[in-house]
């Protein structure tokens, strides 16, 4: 087998890895904002280590095959053409790699940063405080200002609106808990007497699980709930329904 010929059978071998992976990645639902830069992102590292990958694989069992009656390994020879050419080919990956991860890192709805504070409440933006617990979950609708006195409260099951901006302060009552909605690409840690924030812009109604991705105690297993994604009339009519009710708290609609 020449060279020339090993070449093209690891890059056909890369090019039916590729199209084996196209249909998961059309068949996954993007149900948020951050779901869909996440995914994004996984699917073109992938796309990149998938021929790197049969590339060297392919080299190394034609190495094997071809020396395979070799009694003694012989000297490497110089050839600085070839380590010119896997220098710069190393180069421009890890420069994909990196412009790739920073276009999604530095997006809002996957690092949120303290500074938007401000800007979020000038926006059409929903503002919700997470609060874990032993072993559970409360939810402070605050709306239109996060030191506002929340107008409405539910545990243990979320709702949030579909096709709108919502924003996530997530803290902790008592000791370390993650708040961990994997449907919609939702992770962060609940430090007590801290915050951290989140952003997302679900587009898709349902329900999605909730649970603590953080061993907390002897409750942990069930630490659980949910994420109820509705159209934004019916979010708003329920949050009307619930200011009128009067005394919220411990509604869990």
């Amino acid at each position: 087998m020449t060279r020339k010929r090993a070449g093209l059978v690891a890059l056909f071998g890369a090019a039916l890895l590729a199209l084996a992976v196209e249909p998961a990645a059309a068949a996954q639902i993007q149900d948020s904002t951050t779901d869909s830069l996440i995914w994004g992102l996984n699917m073109n590292l992938l796309y990149v280590a998938i021929p790197i990958t049969v590339l060297v694989e392919g080299i190394l069992i034609y190495t094997v095959w071809r020396f395979r009656n070799q009694e003694e390994a012989l000297p490497t020879q110089e050839n600085r053409r070839l380590e010119v050419t896997w220098t710069i080919a190393t180069a421009i990956i890890l420069l994909f790699v990196g412009v790739a991860s920073y276009q999604v890192m530095a997006s809002p709805y996957v690092t949120a940063e303290a500074g938007d504070q401000a800007a979020l409440q000038e926006q059409d933006t929903e503002l919700i405080t997470v609060e874990a617990q032993r072993y559970g979950w409360t939810f402070y609708y605050n709306e239109s200002s996060w030191d506002g006195q929340a107008k409405v409260t539910t545990r243990t099951d979320l709702k949030i609106p579909a096709n709108q901006d919502v924003a996530f302060r997530v803290t902790s009552r008592d000791w370390l808990h993650a708040f961990h909605v994997p449907g919609l690409g939702l992770k962060s840690d609940a430090f007590p007497g801290q915050y951290n924030r989140l952003r997302t812009n679900a587009g898709n109604t349902g329900t999605y699980q909730l649970y603590c991705a953080e061993y907390c105690g002897s409750g942990h297993s069930q630490m659980l709930g949910t994420v109820e994604v509705v159209p934004q009339d019916e979010y708003e009519d329920w949050l009307a329904e619930q200011k009128s009710g009067g005394d919220s708290e411990g509604s869990s609609e």
